[in-house]
């Protein structure tokens, strides 16, 4: 398995949206409706403004203990160890804020499957392969798991790495239905 960096879409070979087949330049849209379709995204359990409501609550939480100390040397110790607390909390937030922008969607058609990855940055990955030749398979050892991933048009790529394992094994057996429902 290839290591995982910021060229990897797939558990195999990286997904180039620059060239090779799938590519941008030969992804035309489709005008037929798909048979089956997935729109995969993280789990967001904030409000769009909720980063703003956390820290104010953390910061009034962090404040107590500061207050009870205040004119003292045990103030001054507490001090960083709240700042920096509060620090991490902002960093986490802003880091699940920009993983959640996160798609994944999976599109099938007789004739050819399409996965086109959206990621955080903006880049855009795609894969599309002829469904006769496709499997899902569940790892049971990989980055998550169970791990899902596609297997297809000379390529293995990961799936739904943000959901749940449940939502994973879901996802699994409503590809493999669709799947077999072509074949």
């Amino acid at each position: 398995m290839a290591p995982h960096d910021e060229t990897t879409a797939g558990a195999e070979a990286p997904a180039v949206a620059a060239s090779g087949p799938g590519a941008a330049a030969d992804w035309e849209e489709r005008n037929d409706p798909p048979l089956y379709r997935a729109t995969i995204w993280p789990h967001r359990s904030r409000i769009p403004g909720g980063r703003r409501r956390i820290m104010l609550i953390a910061a009034a939480g962090f404040s107590m203990p500061l207050l009870a100390a205040a004119g003292t040397r045990a103030f001054w110790g507490l001090l960083p160890f709240c700042l920096a607390g509060l620090g991490m909390l902002w960093l986490g937030l802003a880091r699940s804020a920009r993983e959640g922008r996160l798609v994944e969607e999976l599109t099938l058609w007789r004739d050819e499957i399409r996965v086109e990855r959206r990621e955080p940055t903006g880049r855009v990955l795609r894969w599309r392969a002829f469904p006769g030749f496709v499997h899902a398979h569940l790892h049971p050892r990989g980055p998550v798991k169970p791990y899902l991933t596609l297997t297809g048009g000379g390529r293995e790529i990961e799936l739904g790495r943000a959901l749940t394992a449940p939502e994973r094994i879901a996802l699994k057996a409503e590809i493999d239905a669709a799947l077999a429902a072509l074949r």
